[in-house]
């Protein structure tokens, strides 16, 4: 690292995510300030069905003011393992369970100027049951994909998710497809 930190500050405490604001000093003598929104990470959870299909959900989302097609997932509560998370949202967005999640790997959403990693997860052998959505996702929908379907709505702009795309990176690699 070539700088030093002279001042650290949290400006803005969220429900999601705080903000900080950090007044650095390079070796060159010059100072410039860094912000940084302070995320916990989340869980993303790419499921596959027997059928051999992606459960998606598709959702309402409010920084863009219309619906998205994305992998379920959720954030991470202080201190909480990302496995944990990743089950409490499959079953939370798409009333599946799993008797297998495999780590497919983790993400940097923004590094720039955002904390936040997400986690990437496969869960294989699934069990219907019941969802159990918080009261922001009651119009959400729940869409079994083929893997193919999903790489022509990436492809064509109608899946733009980073976490989705990176997750469906992951699982090609892994399975080799």
């Amino acid at each position: 690292m070539n700088y030093k930190l002279l001042e650290s500050n949290i400006i803005y405490k969220g429900r999601v995510f705080d903000i900080k604001v950090d007044k650095i000093e390079y070796e060159s003598g010059n100072e410039s300030i860094r912000e940084v929104a302070l995320h916990n990470g989340g869980a993303v959870i790419l499921a596959v069905t027997k059928e051999n299909k992606i459960l998606l959900v598709e959702q309402f989302r409010y920084p863009f003011e219309k619906r998205l097609i994305e992998l379920p997932a959720g954030k991470l509560e202080i201190n909480e393992d990302p496995l944990v998370c990743a089950k409490r949202e499959l079953t939370e967005e798409t009333g599946y369970t799993s008797s297998k999640i495999t780590k497919l790997g983790a993400v940097c959403t923004t590094p720039g100027f955002c904390s936040e990693i997400l986690h990437l997860f496969l869960a294989e052998d699934l069990t219907p049951g019941n969802h159990n959505r918080e009261e922001g996702e009651q119009g959400m929908e729940v869409l079994e994909l083929p893997l193919a379907q999903i790489e022509n709505m990436i492809s064509s702009g109608q899946i733009v998710d980073a976490k989705t795309i990176c997750a469906i990176l992951y699982y090609k690699l892994l399975k080799k497809l």
